[in-house]
This record gives structure tokens, sequence and C-alpha cells, in this order.
């Protein structure tokens, strides 16, 4: 059982099974059991779709406006689901009164870089086709999701369609090269990514391809066109330099990038809801930005 506080939450994750003792579907099994532990808000409801040809989970709040929030799982581009994440988007929709659109977008290494691009790009055509205006359309995502969100806004880009009103990326996990400074100064400090993990898992995905590839890694991409995007990230992370350096860069290319450092927060903390403060102001404070930027 879960402890409150997020020394309560560090003590948890130190008697979780290791995922690099773990195979792939293993690994995934463990993570979507985070449906039994997280409950939904009061009177959220979810349906399966299918939008743009990809499959995806719809969450839809009690009380909602216009917007839909287009959102991209974590977990490393291996592991992950509207399943697992299904707690922490219903959260989302309710903040940000929108509808959500959890895209259960194809995993590596069975569909490698760069499927899970593909899809992202495929689910927000699917959304501008049924008619949803691109200024009512938030995108976000964790961690790999985080990137995934970038790299997709990029895509929208260079496809010349029109952009998202706006962007969100939790804990972004942004360039493959796994090189950041934080790697080694935060390895003793965050109690969820580590190196040999997501080397495996950044391995996985790329399938041979160079880490430095922009829709792979988007701090390596021209960041120039993109709409308002809010990053949060924990003090604690060894992803902490990916954040840095993604808003570093965001903004010195024209954009307006804001960049949120969490003190004594950890990867993703967004993700233990109702035991942890924290989490509840964080996903406050992405609906606040989300709300004041939908146009529809």
């Amino acid at each position: 059982m879960l402890q409150h506080g997020i020394e309560g939450i560090r003590a948890h994750l130190a008697t979780l099974p290791n995922m690099r003792d773990q195979t792939v579907e293993e690994a995934r099994e463990m993570y979507d059991k985070a449906k039994y532990v997280f409950a939904l808000p009061e009177g959220v409801e979810t349906a399966q779709h299918e939008i743009g040809g990809v499959p995806a989970e719809v969450v839809t709040p009690p009380a909602r406006g216009a917007g839909t929030f287009l959102y991209l799982h974590g977990g490393g581009y291996a592991i992950g689901s509207p399943v697992s994440h299904r707690h922490l988007v219903a959260a989302l929709a309710v903040a940000s009164r929108t509808r959500a659109v959890a895209l259960d977008y194809r995993l590596a290494p069975e569909n490698p870089f760069p499927a899970a691009l593909d899809d992202a790009l495929a689910g927000y055509r699917g959304l501008l086709d049924a008619g949803t205006a691109p200024g009512s359309i938030v995108i976000g995502g964790d961690s790999a999701g985080g990137g995934l969100t970038v790299a997709t806004l990029l895509a929208i880009r260079d496809a010349g369609l029109p952009l998202p009103a706006a962007a969100v990326c939790i804990s972004p996990w942004a360039d493959l090269t796994n090189e950041a400074e934080s790697y080694r100064t935060h390895a003793e400090r965050d109690p969820l990514v580590f190196q040999e993990d997501i080397d495996r898992w950044g391995g996985a995905y790329l399938a041979g391809a160079d880490p430095r590839t922009p829709l792979a890694s988007p701090l390596h991409a021209d960041l120039s066109g993109l709409p308002p995007l809010l990053i949060q990230v924990g003090s604690e992370e060894v992803l902490l330099d990916d954040s840095r350096l993604l808003a570093q860069r965001c903004k010195a290319a024209g954009g307006d990038a804001t960049l949120e450092v969490w003190d004594d927060m950890i990867h993703v903390w967004h993700w233990f809801g109702e035991y942890l403060d924290e989490a509840a102001k964080a996903v406050d404070r992405i609906g606040e930005f989300v709300r004041d930027r939908l146009t529809g």
C-alpha cells in the first residue's frame, strides 16, 4: 500500500521489482497494474475509440469545455499504455476541463522508431479530420511521451498542418543519447530512472538509428515555430537536464517555453495522485496552463 508524501513514495518504490530483471512483457504487465492502485476521479467516463486509425482511450470528465487533450503516455517507448496511465490522464482531463484522448501507440521493440511518432501524427490528423479545431487541441505526455510530444509538434509543423494551441511535457525524455550531466549528478537521487534501463529502452526504440535523429531526440532538432510549451520536471530527476536544455533551446529558437523545476520531486511525480500533494498541485497547474491557451 502506498504511503503519503514523497518519502513514503520513495519507500514504496524501493520495494518494487527491478525492471532490468524483467522481460518487456513482464514490465508491461507490472505497469498496467496501476489501474488497481489508483482510483479515477468521480464522474469520469472512459471509452475505447480509434483516432486516425490508432487505438485510443477517450477520457471524459463530468465538467468540460470544447477542448481536447491528446495524451502520449510514458514508458520508454516500450512499456506503458492508456491503461497504466488512465488515472493520470483522468486527473489531467478534470483539471483542464477537456476530453482527453490517450493514444495506444505502437511500442518497441516490436515497432521501433518512427512507429510511435507515425501513430501520434496520425492521431492528430484524425482529430483534425473529425472537425476538431487545432486551437482547441493541446498535446502532452510524460517521460518518453514528453519527448514524443515535442517530436509530434515538429512532425506537425514539417507536414504543414496547423499546430495545436499548446503542449505539455512532464519529465520529458528529449535526448536519447542519454549523455546529459544530470545522468551522473542525479544517479543516486532518482529512484525511478536508471542509466542501464533507459539505455535499454532507447536501444529498443532506435533499433540502430542515430540517437541524435531530430524526430527521435528533439533536443537535436530545429525547435522554431512551435506553440507555447509547459515543461515540468522534478529537482531529483536524472532527466532534469533534458528539461532544462529543452526550455533553453525552445527559447533560443524564438519559442515560448515555461520551465518549472519542482523541489524534491521525482520522475513523473504526478503519477502518485492522491498520495502526494505535489502531484495534485502540478496537475492543477497544468490544467490552468491548458485552459488559458485553448481558443475553442
